[in-house]
């Protein structure tokens, strides 16, 4: 039915403003009674074989839903309604920002691809906190960023006020400093700088009665070399995993009109990459630390790929707007068919 009416209904439309009208409907319809629990019906998997424990927690099914999707964690319970097993929030900065000029978010249809420069546009860490301090048993990563302005020498300051302020109302975090619509953030990739941030926040860490994971969000982009030097940031920093990967600036053999956008790239065309990502850094690291898989997954296929590749939970965001969320629950029911043999 999605991809039948609902899906090409919407496809009509710009792309930013179906998400805002997307993102109210369903707030909408959970307001009628018994919609939440029909959701669930419709879309969750249970089973005791699907739960996972990675980086010391406890997830009921491995397929979560990517951040940028609900940045301001305005909707994570009732998307949680759609099967899915973790929710990620963000990105987050300390101060709110508008990201940048519209427009900004490109369908790619030939190619069931997006191109996004949407910049961190969020209300600011407070915000969030305000709607988090409500939540009902859905377990949240929180994906942390610097403020546009805020220059690379200073950046450190701005991930440890969004760590402080988020810490007691996510799961685990994500330092995201591998998108490509904020000016030099992936400069911070580079070996010194990111040492230094991700020490600086396991230090902050390791000072709480118990500390959270701390996860490294990578863009598909990184030469081997530099993939290598991810595997001794971890290792050095002791953080708890990687998360593979971001969007791309690759626009390889794209067919779609707007395949000159500027900005991120994610869906299809990104699929073999993040896996290549995935599997280099699990066989490098003889599987020294968790991977979350991201990226291309649009088929319960794709997601068995990424976890063969050394992936320890999967997340869902281009291929959750072109496939609808049955993914969600075709992914889960595949692993458990495997699971089973």
């Amino acid at each position: 039915m999605y991809k039948l009416l609902i899906r090409p209904l919407l496809f009509c439309f710009d792309p930013e403003r179906v998400h805002y009208f997307t993102f109210s409907l369903i707030r909408f319809l959970h307001h009628i009674p018994g919609m939440g629990k029909l959701f669930q019906s419709l879309y969750e998997v249970k089973h005791p074989k699907l739960e996972r424990e990675v980086f010391g927690l406890k997830f009921k099914n491995p397929v979560g839903l990517a951040a940028g999707f609900d940045k301001d964690a305005k909707l994570y319970q009732e998307l949680s309604n759609f099967g899915f097993g973790f929710i990620e929030i963000g990105t987050l900065t300390p101060k709110p920002q508008e990201g940048n000029p519209k427009k900004r978010l490109f369908r790619l249809k030939e190619d069931a691809a997006i191109i996004n420069r949407m910049g961190f546009n969020n209300g600011g860490v407070t915000q969030a906190v305000e709607r988090l301090k409500k939540n009902k048993g859905v377990l949240i990563g929180g994906n942390i960023g610097k403020n546009k302005n805020t220059p690379n020498e200073e950046a450190t300051s701005d991930y440890e006020i969004c760590f402080e302020a988020l810490f007691p109302y996510v799961d685990y975090f994500v330092v995201n400093v591998s998108s490509p619509n904020t000016p030099n953030l992936r400069a911070l990739q580079d070996k010194e700088p990111l040492t230094q941030l991700l020490q600086t926040l396991q230090n902050r860490n390791e000072t709480k009665p118990k500390s959270k994971p701390i996860l490294l969000k990578i863009a598909p982009d990184l030469t081997d070399e530099q993939l290598l030097d991810i595997i001794d940031i971890v290792k050095a920093t002791k953080i708890a995993g990687v998360i593979a990967t971001n969007t791309t600036l690759s626009r390889e053999g794209l067919q779609s009109e707007n395949k000159t956008e500027i900005g991120g790239l994610s869906g299809k065309p990104l699929t073999k990459r993040s896996t290549e990502v995935i599997r280099f850094l699990s066989e490098k690291s003889n599987r020294a630390f968790p991977i979350i898989g991201v990226g291309g997954i649009h088929s319960a296929a794709d997601a068995i790929e990424k976890l063969e590749a050394g992936a320890s939970l999967v997340q869902l965001y281009t291929g959750f707007i072109y496939e609808g969320p049955r993914l969600v629950k075709e992914i889960n029911q595949q692993i458990l068919q495997i699971t089973n043999r």
